[in-house]
């Protein structure tokens, strides 16, 4: 929206600055740089002053349009703020007309209160240029008979509250529409990572199914094979067959081999029924586009439990809907690793974003789950930093 308003302002300004170049007679540009070169240097329609302006416009074209871009939305700038105010500065210079889709663009990327403070700024500066440096319309509307200069910026007062309150509410509607595409990417990335780490128990469940089944259905068979072969040896050896003795009892080691590596196979599954934490937290940075997540895990993520890989899923989780909904954060990185001697040996997570923080941090319902969640697993949680940024951590028994 935003970018289409921006390109209909541009074909206007186009027009209308062949117009002056072909002798009309109106003014394309009544910003600050048009009014005082007017008062200065000479005629408002001097070609010099009509192209210097409209070079500037299509700065001001191409900023918002790189602003405007639906990733930025989507990913909030660090420096926002201080590229929205110089961004203004260029639109006054330019026409009156423009600060307004710089409002619209401030109530998107700006939180609720600067967006707010910017926007009556914008309001205080419309009527002091009214007042101080006015165009010629106004200039002539100002000097008309019975005027009076404190009731005409009365008047424009109440119009101008209108106007930029209009663009204010534009834009907090275009911002909640980006928070919610935000919210929604959140959700679905947590649906992924979740989804992969119900395959990954689905496929714990399945081996350990097997295990069982190998165990009990081949490991009996086998087993009663070769209570058989001994019997059939013993009557054998009765009837003074050693040909025979031999060929059963061969047969009888042969069961036994058999049932020893069907045992040592059941072992072997049942010791690497462990669950890939890494897979789920790849599948949740990949389903957020709005946040650059970063990933720092060793080996210690595709060796877990299933009760710790679940724990600190939702955990890290939690901590991933925080960063990016309240803190709206551009950068976040997840570290996993193990602490501590293989006796007393410690999974450390950590999620830290490069969010303003939160220096009057209350705990709320996610805070409480998550240590609830470390604490019935014997691990717990900890905030390190609030403020530049926000970083947590989680730490939990290893469990072989």
């Amino acid at each position: 929206m935003l970018r289409l308003a921006t390109l209909g302002f541009f074909l206007m300004e186009i027009a209308s600055l062949v117009s002056s170049l072909r002798g009309g007679t109106n003014d394309p540009y009544d910003g600050v740089v048009a009014q005082v070169y007017w008062r200065l240097i000479g005629s408002s329609q001097d070609p010099l002053l009509l192209i210097g302006c409209f070079a500037l416009f299509c700065l001001f074209v191409y900023q918002v349009w790189q602003l405007a871009r639906e990733s930025r939305m989507d990913q909030p700038l660090p420096d926002a703020q201080s590229r929205i105010i110089g961004l203004n500065l260029l639109a006054w210079l330019i026409s009156p007309a423009l600060p307004l889709i710089v409002t619209v663009l401030a109530a998107v990327q700006l939180r609720l209160r600067p967006a707010f403070v910017f926007t009556c700024c914008q309001v205080l500066i419309r009527v002091a240029l009214y007042g101080l440096l006015p165009s010629h319309d106004e200039w002539a509307e100002q000097h008309a008979p019975g005027a009076s200069l404190w009731a005409l910026m009365l008047g424009q007062l109440g119009a101008f509250l209108a106007l930029y309150a209009t663009a204010f509410g534009l834009g907090r509607v275009l911002a909640t529409e980006v928070e919610k595409r935000r919210w929604l990417q959140v959700v679905l990335a947590e649906k992924t990572s979740a989804e992969a780490l119900q395959a990954e128990q689905l496929r714990y469940s399945e081996r350990m199914m097997m295990a069982r089944e190998l165990h009990d259905v081949m490991g009996h068979h086998l087993t009663a094979l070769n209570l058989h072969l001994q019997l059939s040896s013993a009557l054998l050896q009765r009837q003074d067959n050693a040909g025979a003795a031999l060929a059963v009892e061969k047969a009888r080691e042969g069961a036994a081999h058999l049932l020893a590596d069907v045992r040592a196979a059941v072992s072997h599954e049942r010791a690497t029924n462990r669950i890939d934490l890494s897979a789920a937290l790849k599948a949740l940075a990949e389903g957020i586009a709005s946040t650059d997540i970063r990933l720092e895990l060793d080996e210690a993520a595709r060796d877990l439990d299933p009760h710790s890989a679940h724990a600190l899923l939702r955990c890290v989780q939690e901590a991933v809907t925080n960063s990016v909904r309240h803190a709206r954060a551009s950068q976040i990185r997840i570290a996993m690793g193990v602490q501590g001697r293989a006796d007393h040996a410690q999974l450390c997570v950590s999620v830290e974003d490069n969010g303003p923080g939160s220096p009057r941090l209350r705990a709320g319902n996610g805070l409480k789950g998550m240590q609830e969640r470390m604490q019935e697993l014997g691990g717990q949680m900890q905030i390190l930093r609030n403020g530049p940024g926000f970083m947590v951590e989680f730490r939990l028994p290893r469990r072989h």
